[in-house]
């Protein structure tokens, strides 16, 4: 779940954001509101949230001095809310490096937007952290000089939540296993298995911080089937169990 904070000096604006966004929908909860930038301030240094949304023109501290202080205190990702009549004074928070900022009246639908991609530019960088998770669509296109080991590959991608093997891939495309299993590890570095697994893995940990699914449900929507054959192979890539994970991930979003 991701940590949101509101500071908006105006009620109506305020409310408006908290009632008619559904947060939960979106794995978000709001942690906290403010009505100027001084409670602001506070808030952000207690709840330690992943998004500050925050109007500029406030009582007692405006935004960007709100922001200067915060960020000296913890990380997190920015919206300013601005009018058309403030929005040179809202650039000032371009060395503050601000996500985003947004048009008064609010559009809704932008603001969805905008939160949709902090949430995965957070899961991406947590999954940078990993670097023995995969990005398949590198390999899917360093391997298009061979018809067969980019079939393979595109048949990781599409169908990774079901039972594949490099024999049921072989008989498919009408070559025989030791020579796509030759071919795939000359292209890639790698083993079909080993791909398959990484990619598996990639795709759990998504659903892992979807904080929708039990573990031992992951492990069949990701095609391991078998619970201890999914927490081995995690483990061997992240040299952490699922649960481990999660924990770790709760830490680093609760504790900031």
């Amino acid at each position: 779940m991701f940590k949101v904070v509101i500071i908006e000096d105006e009620e109506i604006i305020r409310n408006g954001l908290i009632l008619t966004i559904d947060w939960l929908s979106m794995d978000c909860t709001v942690v906290g509101t403010a009505e100027n930038g001084l409670e602001g301030l506070n808030l952000i240094k207690e709840q330690k949230p992943d998004i500050v949304i925050t109007d500029i023109k406030m009582p007692i501290m405006d935004g960007i001095e709100m922001l200067k202080q915060a960020t000296k205190e913890t990380s997190f990702y920015s919206i300013i809310l601005t009018s058309y009549s403030e929005f040179e004074y809202a650039k000032q928070a371009i060395s503050l490096k601000v996500y985003e900022y947004l048009l008064k009246p609010i559009d809704e639908e932008e603001l969805i937007k905008i939160i949709n991609n902090i949430k995965a530019e957070i899961k991406n960088k947590i999954a940078s952290n990993n670097p023995n998770v995969i990005d398949i669509d590198s390999y899917i296109i360093n391997s298009k000089d061979n018809y067969y080991v980019n079939q393979a590959l595109l048949e990781i991608k599409n169908n990774y939540h079901k039972k594949i093997s490099l024999e049921g891939i072989s008989e498919m495309l009408g070559v025989s296993p030791s020579y796509l299993s030759r071919k795939f590890k000359s292209i890639t570095s790698q083993t079909f298995m080993d791909i398959l697994n990484q990619y598996r893995i990639k795709k759990s940990i998504d659903l892992l911080m979807s904080g929708k699914y039990r573990v031992y449900e992951i492990s069949d929507l990701v095609g391991f089937g078998d619970y201890k054959n999914f927490f081995n192979t995690f483990k061997k890539y992240l040299n952490i169990s699922p649960t481990e994970f999660l924990k770790q991930e709760d830490k680093r979003l609760y504790s900031r």
